[in-house]
């Protein structure tokens, strides 16, 4: 088992990896690992996860209660949701909250990203639900994400960010890494105007992966149907046209402007 003090300084590192990736911006985002089943190492409120230092990181109880820590500082305001968590998953040792600019976008725009797409995230994170709304650092979060945490390692929360769980804190951590890569491959893929969603039988031969590599942890099944395919054909014709339109307007406006110029000269 790893000391209080590697662990401290695991949380700092991973704060400077979120935050350098732009998965946080200045005060946000947070981090706990638990250190046994009575207390818990988490990262500051109002601290940028960027710039931690070791007297940063405090302890707190599993009511939320600071243990010990400099007194200047306060346990982040989404300890709630952490202890939600840990409450209904025993499994669980830490948790990663962030806002990765394009989980982000898919949690803002209602999206879940629950298409069968990437091998990897197929076998790592499954389906990922989107929570409804809480305000943040209020009770309102735990519950919103009740429903998803006993199925799924990781939850985007609507129009907020996403958490991801996990064994220890770099497993926790990857799984971030793995969420936003899959956001922004699929924001991508839907820009060229098709997501092409792997069928069932491929899914289900990477959950046997799953199963022969004994990941630990939960995942939702993905959904292998390709109802929500865009069709990059009409995307396409669609774009011609838009552009068509803007070059029309364009040509109009430079036609008047000449007549209009030369209707001046004329005059004089």
């Amino acid at each position: 088992m790893q000391s209080e003090w590697v662990l401290k300084n695991l949380i700092i590192e991973i704060g400077k990896r979120i935050w350098s990736r732009g998965y946080v911006a200045a005060n946000d985002g947070n981090i706990t690992i638990k250190l046994n089943e009575k207390e818990i190492l988490t990262t500051p409120t109002g601290v940028s996860k960027g710039f931690m230092t070791h007297d940063m990181i405090l302890k707190v109880d599993y009511a939320g209660n600071l243990l010990t820590g400099n007194s200047k500082y306060k346990p982040s305001s989404e300890m709630k949701m952490h202890l939600e968590i840990y409450k209904e998953r025993p499994d669980v040792s830490s948790v990663v909250h962030a806002h990765p600019p394009y989980c982000t976008s898919f949690a803002v725009a209602g999206i879940p990203l629950d298409k069968c797409v990437l091998p990897e995230a197929i076998i790592v994170i499954g389906a990922v639900p989107i929570a409804k709304y809480g305000l943040p650092s209020t009770m309102e979060v735990p519950d919103s994400i009740r429903p998803h945490i006993k199925s799924s390692d990781a939850i985007l929360l609507e129009n907020h960010g996403a958490i991801t769980l996990g064994t220890d804190l770099l497993n926790a951590y990857y799984k971030m890494e793995t969420l936003e890569h899959t956001a922004n491959i699929v924001w991508n893929a839907m820009q060229l105007g098709n997501l092409n969603v792997l069928p069932e039988y491929e899914r289900d031969r990477l959950l046997a992966l799953r199963n022969n590599y004994n990941l630990q942890g939960r995942v939702n099944v993905c959904d292998s149907s390709s109802s929500r395919n865009i069709d990059k054909k009409n995307m396409l014709s669609n774009r011609k046209l838009v552009h068509d339109k803007i070059t029309e307007d364009s040509i109009e406006k430079i036609t008047q402007e000449i007549l209009k110029k030369l209707k001046a000269d004329k005059s004089e």
